[in-house]
């Protein structure tokens, strides 16, 4: 049994994330984390949705029996579970949380004490114990040295200043007008408090979370209500985040949204010409648009691709000793603030970029032309081997002879295969994406 996905456990709580999984993987993780521990301590966070009341009981519960002490920290954005951790001198944390997705999934993310991500060596380690059934059995304590928990609820303030120290000491968001999609996720109350203090006049949507409207046409994936709300508020500036504020999305101040690639131009240039920069260059991943490469050789630094997942970025990032990476899809790290990718933290960036620049987000945001680029998400009944379907070499083949990158993967969340054709030809790109969309839906749902 595979457990850990792109990132961390997800599946649809109550089934695949039963109670009995999420107790039985936080007592193999509390296992693995009790041969390194200095403190005997465990943090645990969740985002809004109303599953993580349940999974949230059964790691405390997983985590206790083997003698761990845990601190319950509630709603709280990923970025913040890492950074506390680290702050609290914390063996590990722990986030529930199925980011992105609808409120009917849940997941489970590890970090370490120094607040990084898993590597993909140590959760297979925690996989191997998972399913030891004698280790597990041996492993859980009795009497005095059952572990205990606590909830504090004033640890957000840590994250809170950590947010604004990332943010120039000589620059105010006084004057700017902001809109804000909270998702009714994890950045709800943390979001509007940072933007407000920093002096920004604040526009808040989507934040009264009620254990099931997480993600629900708002937010980072539904940007509708954000756009719209930009220009109908005259705002300077509109952000988006995801569910659990590890991601965002920046819409300008004529309610467009911004791409990913072009937010990670800007704000890799930038950083170069304030001399922040390190390594001489940034880390995208493989699905990054051909005209960042472009932009980034024009500017005289690298750009380095990773596999997808804002924990590969990071490992590449380290490896190139590089502090800028990131997604199209809108995580954003910038490790001389965050272990991962924080919305509010590029959110801050951006907001830098424009002040420092004098100039608006249309402009400042877009710093070069993107290639025509297509990306289709087709739902599959089951992931096949993509080697393993009939046609597809040849399918692929016939893309390279026509000029036309693609990239085809798993979602490692969801079951959806990912399309991406990026090709000069728009014309040509759309009419073989329409093939191939074609193609997979015969070959996969048949």
């Amino acid at each position: 049994m595979k457990l850990f996905g792109t990132d961390g456990v997800r599946g649809e709580a109550g089934t695949f994330l039963s109670a009995e999984l999420a107790m039985r993987v936080a007592m193999a993780a509390g296992i693995y984390f009790k041969a390194h521990s200095t403190t005997n301590k465990i943090l645990v966070g969740k985002d809004t949705r109303r599953s993580g009341y349940m999974i949230e009981n059964a790691i405390v519960s997983g985590l206790t029996a083997i003698g761990y002490d845990v601190i319950q920290i509630g709603p709280m954005p990923t970025p913040a579970i890492a950074f506390i951790t680290e702050n609290m001198r914390c063996d590990a944390g722990i986030m529930i949380s199925a980011s992105h997705n609808s409120f009917e999934d849940n997941g489970i993310k590890f970090f370490d004490g120094r607040g990084d991500k898993l590597s993909h060596s140590v959760e297979e380690e925690i996989e191997k114990i998972y399913l030891d059934k004698d280790m597990i059995l041996e492993a859980q304590t009795q009497g005095k040295y059952i572990g205990k928990a606590k909830r504090i609820d004033d640890v957000v303030g840590r994250y809170i200043v950590q947010l604004k120290n990332s943010f120039p000491r000589d620059l105010s968001l006084r004057g700017m007008r902001i809109v804000l999609d909270a998702a009714n996720g994890a950045g709800y109350i943390v979001g509007p408090t940072v933007l407000e203090e920093l002096g920004a006049d604040v526009i808040v949507l989507h934040n009264k979370p009620d254990g099931f409207n997480i993600n629900d046409g708002c937010g980072a994936l539904h940007t509708k209500d954000v756009c719209d709300s930009v220009v109908k508020y005259r705002a300077d500036l509109g952000i988006a985040l995801d569910g659990d504020a590890d991601r965002v999305v920046i819409v300008d101040e004529n309610g467009v949204v911004v791409d990913g690639d072009q937010l990670l131009g800007a704000l890799g240039s930038f950083m170069s010409e304030r001399g922040t920069l390190k390594g001489d260059g940034i880390v995208s991943t493989v699905m990054s648009n051909r005209g960042l490469d472009d932009f980034m050789s024009e500017k005289g630094l690298k750009l380095f691709r990773s596999d997808v997942g804002d924990k590969n970025v990071l490992e590449m990032m380290k490896k190139e000793g590089i502090n800028f990476g990131g997604e199209q899809s809108g995580h954003v790290i910038i490790s001389d603030y965050a272990k991962t990718g924080d919305g509010l933290v590029s959110a801050l960036q951006v907001l830098a970029l424009l002040l420092k620049r004098g100039e608006k987000a249309s402009k400042a945001l877009r710093p070069f032309a993107l290639y025509p680029q297509k990306l289709v998400n087709i739902k599959v009944k089951v992931k096949k081997a993509l080697n393993e379907i009939d046609g597809l070499e040849k399918k692929l083949k016939e893309l390279d002879e026509n000029g036309i990158h693609h990239l085809v993967r798993y979602s490692g969340t969801e079951n959806k295969l990912r399309v991406l054709l990026e090709c000069k030809d728009a014309k040509k790109m759309n009419l073989y994406m329409d093939e191939m969309v074609e193609f997979f839906q015969k070959a996969l749902n048949a």
